[in-house]
Parts: structure tokens; sequence; C-alpha cells
């Protein structure tokens, strides 16, 4: 029984559907920066009520990712999950409704609020089925769902938005419905799909979940597994300051890429090519990059690079040059964003198991999620201060060189700490 076999076959049973249920989340959460080509002019919507209204999504997700991952440690997947995928979709739908800045700005963020459990909770659901040699390819397999959302919902929403005046609604009305409702179909496929861990899969045998339990057991011994000292480790709270400069580049870079590409002469549907386009060459990237930071094993250079990437083609989209040059340093940006999702969420489960990694993850993620509120709130400010999009991606780079630099010294510390014996 070779344990490749097991894990492959467990892959092929989870990553697919999770992968779908993430392509929607993503897809449900940034729809709103295709929807803002016609929204914002339909409803009048400056470029600081959009930047805080998107932002303002990720304040819901800051405050309620911990306990929501504490919370699917205790009682499951299976119906956790189900919860968080059907309240997400119903949201999502209702952005059909906004008609003011102040329900955009308290849908947005209830939806950030239904969506906090869900990412966080993947990356800890994979930690219960992958020992860690196998973490950075299938995390990095899961996140392709973030480029497939946009390889599929950026000519998908730029079409939608074509319906303009069908049965009486604005095309980003219908970009809401059309792409919310169908979420709600799929919680309810949740519990048959997601079992709550090896122990509880039908379509493994004992045998192999045994062997499933003593490679993960072994591996979890030497690693620290209370939630509350986690909060001390100076390894999580590094990983906290590498998120917040990541979240501050990258939400804002998901939010504002359609408008910034359509400041460079582009119409709606070519928008929706180009993006597609960049996340198409962004999910071959993170995928090889995930597979290289296993085969190597090695995470923190595997960050580290693709964030100085990130940041310089920002730099060079910055300047004032020719739109072929502009767009090359925009697909830059776009796949080293993309590159780096899984060797960075397989390094807290390095050092941490147990509650301590659920909740170290969603901690991780939740100062991300301070950075993802600022990057697109900073954006929309600098935008209707200057009239242009240059000084706001200035200010992203300097975010993702922080991000890097916070990694390189991460990656001292781990060095120096000898590992830590599991909490008793």
């Amino acid at each position: 029984m070779h344990e490749d076999k097991i894990f492959a076959r467990c892959a092929r049973r989870l990553i697919p559907f999770m992968v779908v249920l993430y392509t929607f989340a993503w897809l449900d959460r940034v729809n709103v920066a295709f929807a803002a080509l016609t929204m914002n002019p339909d409803l009048e919507f400056s470029p600081t009520v959009f930047g805080l209204g998107g932002g303002v999504f990720f304040l819901g997700y800051l405050l309620f990712q911990v306990p929501a991952n504490l919370m699917l440690a205790r009682i499951g997947a299976r119906h956790w999950t189900a919860y968080i995928v059907m309240a997400w979709g119903a949201l999502s739908a209702a952005g059909a409704l906004v008609e003011s800045p102040t329900a955009f700005y308290v849908l947005r963020f209830l939806l950030g609020v239904a969506e906090a459990g869900f990412a966080p909770g993947m990356i800890f659901y994979l930690t219960l089925w992958f020992p860690q040699a196998y973490r950075a390819r299938f995390t990095a397999s899961f996140m392709t769902a973030i480029p497939l959302s946009y390889i599929i919902g950026a000519p998908v929403s730029t079409a939608i938005l074509e319906l303009d005046g069908l049965a009486g609604l604005h095309g980003w009305q219908w970009l809401f419905l059309i792409e919310g409702l169908p979420v709600c179909a799929l919680a309810l496929l949740v519990p048959t799909l997601m079992p709550n861990g090896p122990a509880d899969a039908p379509w493994l045998d004992e045998q192999e979940k045994a062997l499933i339990a003593t490679r993960l057991a072994a591996e979890d011994r030497a690693k620290r597994s209370q939630f509350w000292p986690t909060l001390f480790d100076l390894r999580v709270l590094m990983l906290c300051l590498v998120s917040f400069g990541l979240g501050f580049g990258s939400a804002a870079v998901a939010l504002w890429l359609p408008q910034i590409v359509q400041s460079i002469g582009y119409s709606n549907l070519e928008v929706g090519r180009v993006v597609s386009f960049f996340a198409l060459i962004g999910m071959g990237a993170m995928i090889v990059w995930g597979h290289s930071s296993d085969r190597r094993n090695e995470r923190v250079w595997h960050v580290t690079l693709p964030l100085l990437v990130a940041a310089a083609g920002l730099l060079v989209a910055s300047l004032p040059l020719a739109a072929a040059i502009a767009l090359i340093a925009l697909g830059c940006v776009v796949v080293g964003l993309f590159a780096i999702d899984g060797p960075f969420f397989s390094l807290p489960s390095a050092f941490l198991s147990g509650t301590a990694v659920a909740g170290g993850i969603a901690l991780i993620n939740s100062v991300g999620s301070l950075g993802s509120f600022l990057g697109p709130v900073l954006i929309g400010v600098l935008r209707e201060q200057t009239g242009g999009y240059a000084e706001g991606m200035v200010a992203l780079a300097v975010g993702l060189i922080f991000a890097a630099t916070a990694v390189l010294a991460l990656g001292r510390t781990m060095t120096e700490q000898p590992a830590l014996q599991a909490d008793h």
C-alpha cells in the first residue's frame, strides 16, 4: 500500500469540490470589481465609496475568522461549511438590492462575516488529510480556484453586464443574482461530499485510515497543539505581519484591477478577456510553484520571490509607459500574487497542529484581512485625489516589499528556534 496513491486518491475525492466552492467564494467576493464598471456610474459611487465598500468586506472577514475556524474544529467540516456556503450565496445575490452607499457597506460587511470561516477553514481541513510534505502542492491545487474565478468569472461577468435592461434590472444586478444564487444549491452537497476527516470517509478502508492517522500523528507530536499559547509564538506573529502586507497588496489588486485595465483604454468585454488571460497564466504559476516548494521542501524563498516580482510589477505599472508594457507589468503582479498561496499557507502547519493550527491560520488570515481592508480603501482615496492609479500602485508595492522583508525575518526565526514540544 503506497502512501502516495492513498493521498492522491484523497486529493481526487476532496479537492475538485473544494475548488468549485472556493471558485464561487472568490467570484462572489470580487464580482463587485466587475459590477463596478457600470454600478458605480449607475449609483453615482465615487472611488472613495467603492474603495471603502470593497474594503469593508474584510472587516467582517477579520472579526469572525478565528471563532469560525475554532467552530469548524469543534463541530466538523460537513455541517459548518454547508452553513457558511448557504449564507454567502444568499448575501452575494442580495447585492442586486443595493441602492445607496450605506446599503453597499452593510451588505459587503455581512458577506465578509459569512465568508470568514471558509478559506481558513479549508486550509485547516487539508491539514486533517495530508502530511506536511504534500501540503504546498495540494494547497496550491485548492487555491487554483482564485485564478479560475477570474478565468471563468472575468469574461462571464463582463458578458452579464450586457444584460442591462432585461426585466427592468441593471446588468450589475443580474451579475450578483446569477453568480450568487447557484451557491445556495451547492451548499446542499457539502454534507455528502466533505467528510469531517479520514475516519469518516466511506471510500477509505480501515488500513488506509490507520496509515493516514499514523502519518499525521507522527508529525503532530513535535508541534504546538493548543490555541492560546499560539498567540505568543514569534513565528505566528511574524506570519501575521507577512499576511498583513500580502493582504494590503493582493486585495487592492483584486478589487481594482478591472478598473485599472479599463483606464488603459479597454472596453468592458476586453477587460474581461485581459483579466482572464492574466489569471490563466497565474494558475499555471501557482501549480508549478507549489510543486517546486514541496519538491525542494522550502517555503520562505518560495514566498519571498513572488512577492518581489509582484512589487516590481506594480512599480513598473505605475510609470507613464506604453500600454503594452503596463499590461506586461500587471501580468507579473497577478502571477506573483497567485504563486505565493501554496507555500505561504503551508507555513503555519510546519510548526502547529490540532486546535493551534486551526486558530493560528485564522489569526494569520485575520491580520491579513486588516491589510485587505486598508489596501482597497487607500487606492480609492488616492484615485479620487490624484485622478490616477500610479500613487496607489506604489503604495501597494511598498506593502508587498514589507511582506517580503517579514518573510525573510521569519526564515531566520524558524531556523534559529528548535522544534517545539507538543503542549500538554
